[in-house]
């Protein structure tokens, strides 16, 4: 049986990412001649057609996404072996690449970063912030290692199992509908009822964050009037202290954000919380200095909730 070239997996990713031989070779580093060849060579050997040349680039015949899928899988396994034959050698060093949603910036992520400096100091540890979407693409374009994202129960649909990744939940994190405080506020005794505030002007966050607060209230039965747009949620309660409207914050957000004596939180109802995750690609947790990444984002899961 004819082997197939690691290398050729990682050509086939870049040419279905780049949609052309000359800029995959660009993005690879090799030149267009050399990748050309590389696929003539390797659909010879193995009997099938890899790609589609066309007038408008190039595609991937259905053998060709099938291997390409293998890529991220593959590439984690031979980052394991070398980081296990560097281990045998005495050698601690590593690399790790962590992609995580904003309100996981300030409160999650410093935790990794610092766990793994104290408990691998040899690993170099990178990080980008990016939304659930972007981050998770990330991570299958190779990219990055570990992806911390979120999801909704009321928003996000059971996609189906992405067999490239691995997802593990690390719990929930709740949210609270911030209001201007009034002089008849009270505490509230049970959850917030948004259905209170239908009339109110609302403050929405990021695409993600704004389709959940449109599922939110449309189960309690009212579309908000999204009249002010923002991520940053110490904007948010500034916004909502003058009385600009109200809305529906995460507690990671709420942890680094001071909120002001005209403010009101008031936690809402557990079936509204997200979920949140880490995301990596199947078989990577093997890698040595990912596994660290994924025992420290475990520790830092008790800043949630």
């Amino acid at each position: 049986m004819d082997e197939i070239d690691p290398q050729l997996l990682r050509v086939l990713r870049a040419v279905r990412d780049a949609g052309s031989i000359s800029r995959a070779a660009v993005a690879l580093g090799y030149s267009q001649p050399a990748v050309s060849q590389l696929l003539a060579r390797a659909e010879r050997r193995l009997g099938h057609d890899l790609v589609l040349r066309g007038a408008r680039g190039v595609t991937l015949t259905e053998p060709g996404r099938v291997l390409a899928e293998h890529a991220p899988a593959v590439e984690a396994a031979l980052a394991a072996a070398r980081e296990d034959l560097d281990a045998v050698g005495g050698l601690a060093r590593g690399r790790v690449r962590i992609a995580g949603f904003p309100s996981a910036s300030s409160t999650l992520v410093p935790a990794v970063l610092a766990t793994m400096a104290h408990e691998a100091p040899g690993v170099v540890t990178s990080y980008v912030e990016a939304e659930p979407p972007e981050a998770v693409e990330l991570l299958r374009r190779g990219e990055v290692d570990v992806a911390l994202t979120f999801s909704h129960a009321l928003q996000d649909a059971d996609p189906g199992v992405d067999p490239t990744l691995l997802v593990r939940v690390l719990g929930q994190d709740p949210l609270a509908l911030v209001t201007p405080a009034t002089t008849d506020t009270v505490t509230a005794v049970g959850p917030a009822d948004l259905a209170e505030h239908r009339e109110a002007r609302w403050i929405g966050g990021c695409p993600r964050c704004r389709g959940h607060l449109l599922a939110s209230c449309a189960a309690s039965g009212f579309t908000p009037d999204i009249v002010l747009e923002t991520d940053n949620a110490a904007a948010v309660v500034g916004l909502v202290a003058a009385g600009l409207g109200v809305a529906l914050l995460p507690r990671l957000a709420l942890r680094t954000t001071v909120v002001p004596a005209g403010v009101t939180v008031t936690p809402a109802g557990e079936e509204l919380a997200r979920r949140v995750e880490v995301v990596v690609a199947r078989g990577a947790d093997r890698v040595p200095s990912v596994r660290a990444a994924l025992g420290a984002v475990r520790s830092a899961a008790h800043l949630l909730g």
